[in-house]
């Protein structure tokens, strides 16, 4: 997988893949969720943006991701995309991603090149999520900003496009059973609204090669 190969998928149309537009999407039939009823306008969503930073590696392309710190409010602990809320002052949500990036973690703007968007997500907590993919280019810097990030680390691609490695997760939460999707990663369990963006990611790869396999939901 190459940066012009992804970037060419990006830019394919994908009217025809039934990509899922938030946490609920891979929920069993009838259930209901917060993030169903953002992404149904029934409660306002607040627009959001996350870097998915792909470095290029000469063992090939690498996804960067944090870990937040324990005492965040919100999804303290998780794996993340570095990103964040738009503000007034950003431009678009590209300005949003590239601006959180380097808050986050250090990684100056002059390293990114920005290749596409991938489909909105709509998480449980009320954001609009909008996926930002850019390819970095070594050499750069990471410093971590101490309050909102424990660890930066990368996992190759070619690991998190293997389609036996997104695990579709059944747990009991408020009374209901719930799924979503995971990829563990050696000590890192990557979960949620960020796994869920990456197998939308994989399966807009894999349509425009061609390669129809993915995870089933049943």
């Amino acid at each position: 997988m190459t940066p012009e190969n992804i970037m060419a998928a990006l830019k394919a149309p994908r009217d025809a893949l039934e990509l899922r537009v938030g946490d609920h999407a891979v929920d069993f039939p009838g259930s209901r969720s917060r993030a169903r009823a953002f992404a149904e306008g029934e409660l306002k969503s607040r627009p959001a943006a996350v870097l998915m930073p792909l470095v290029q590696r000469t063992e090939g392309l690498s996804v960067i991701f944090t870990r937040r710190t324990a005492h965040l409010k919100a999804h303290a602990g998780q794996i993340s995309f570095p990103g964040g809320r738009k503000e007034d002052e950003d431009a678009d949500l590209e300005e949003t991603a590239l601006r959180e990036t380097e808050e986050e973690i250090g990684l100056h703007r002059r390293h990114i090149r920005l290749i596409g968007r991938l489909n909105d997500y709509y998480t449980v907590t009320g954001f609009q999520v909008t996926p930002i993919v850019g390819i970095i280019t070594p050499p750069f810097d990471i410093v971590a900003d101490p309050f909102e990030v424990d660890e930066v680390f990368e996992v190759p691609l070619s690991f998190i496009l293997e389609p036996g490695n997104q695990k579709l997760q059944t747990v009991d939460f408020e009374g209901a059973k719930r799924r979503y999707f995971a990829i563990p990663y050696r000590q890192y369990y990557i979960w949620g609204a960020t796994a869920g963006m990456l197998v939308n990611f994989s399966d807009v790869l894999r349509a425009h090669s061609q390669d129809v396999t993915r995870p089933t939901v049943k």
